[in-house]
């Protein structure tokens, strides 16, 4: 007996959702009605969002009445219709058992996420994904399914930590996220009839939920050709904010890291001044003292103040600890420059008990020339 379904959906709609989901399913696909039903879920949930929203005045139904829809309108699912809670059940059954893993593809400086396009659903978007095998390993499997319809293999990029998990209609969804992936990358994918594009989107052109209409006005698509990603989107966006802040924060935890080691090592150089300081001060003292104790007396307050004075005015002609008229110059020869000093080599010291030995000063040298340059 052939079972008819009064349609209370409009025909034209309902071609519409066919033509995008279920008449390109390829030849060899077309007996396995489980796999069918899966085709039949994602022209329901269109249906859901883009034609039963707001204005529309189309009634929403379940999955069952619109599975009946669908097998009444398409010619080969028709003879199937009278076993329809069956082929419903099965396709249950297997839904809650299997769940898909994926990867979300992101470029360099995640500002774009590489989406593909399938032969069955030609008007819609996703993210290469597919069912996990018996006893395979998740991560593997969305290893085999990225490779499978992009051609890319994502092994040595896959982290099983960082992954975006939801459930959507009763079935689990896991998408890894991939980083660092080259946008000069070529894709091609491996299955025959399945993925008819790869193409990188921006991320902030694409939609955050059904009723966005910033990829209309960026790249001229309506958000239903997202429908698949809308899901993923906004914790996407969350995920790679929360991993720019992270490298922010660890930029500014090396830099103040750095600044601290400089600040550690300047006081070891300040420490090392000041002991050297010390130590001529101290030797400066006892050469004075011996000074003092050599004459006996010191001179009239107003004699050091005179001193003094003149010292201040002709800095460059004064020497350490001797007298001007101890200091005597063995060249009979005048000095062609006024103001050139006498080389070091020409100089003596009549009293060799006031010469200036300070252990720190042995092994000092002036640079002559040096100083001869400051003065022409």
């Amino acid at each position: 007996m052939e079972v008819t379904v009064e349609h209370s959906i409009p025909l034209d709609i309902l071609d519409d959702l066919c033509s995008r989901f279920i008449i390109n399913v390829p030849e060899e696909e077309r007996k396995d009605l489980v796999r069918i039903c899966f085709q039949i879920e994602l022209a329901h949930w269109f249906y859901l969002d883009f034609y039963c929203a707001e204005g529309n005045n189309l009634k929403p139904c379940g999955m069952k009445e619109f599975t009946a829809h669908i097998f009444q309108r398409i010619s080969y699912l028709k003879p199937h219709l009278q076993s329809l809670d069956s082929v419903l059940e099965q396709w249950r059954e297997y839904k809650q058992s299997v769940p898909t893993y994926g990867a979300i593809l992101l470029n360099e400086d995640l500002s774009q996420v590489l989406l593909v396009q399938s032969y069955w659903a030609k008007s819609s978007w996703g993210f290469p994904k597919g069912k996990v095998n018996e006893e395979e390993d998740p991560c593997h499997c969305a290893v085999r399914e990225v490779l499978e319809e992009t051609g890319f293999d994502i092994s040595k990029f896959i982290d099983k930590n960082e992954y975006i998990e939801s459930t959507i209609n009763d079935q689990l969804v896991r998408l890894y996220i991939i980083t660092g992936i080259q946008k000069d990358t070529k894709f091609q994918p491996r299955t025959r009839n399945e993925i008819k594009s790869v193409e990188w989107f921006t991320i902030a052109d694409l939609p955050a939920n059904k009723k966005d209409m910033t990829p209309k006005v960026k790249i001229g698509v309506g958000p239903n050709s997202f429908f698949m990603v809308v899901p993923f989107i906004k914790r996407l966006k969350k995920w790679i904010f929360d991993k720019q802040q992270k490298k922010i924060q660890g930029t500014r935890r090396h830099r103040h890291k750095s600044v601290g080691e400089v600040e550690t090592s300047q006081p070891k150089t300040r420490k090392q001044q000041m002991h050297f300081s010390q130590v001529i001060q101290v030797e400066v003292q006892a050469v004075q003292l011996m000074r003092q104790q050599k004459a006996n007396t010191s001179p009239p307050r107003n004699v050091r103040r005179q001193e003094n004075n003149r010292t201040h005015k002709a800095t460059f002609k004064r020497q350490l600890f001797q007298d001007d008229d101890k200091l005597v110059n063995k060249s009979s020869q005048p000095s062609a420059n006024k103001n050139c000093l006498p080389a070091p080599e020409k100089l003596t010291y009549m009293s060799s008990d006031l010469r200036f030995s300070a252990s720190a000063w042995l092994n000092f040298q002036f640079d002559y020339q040096a100083i001869i340059s400051c003065f022409n």
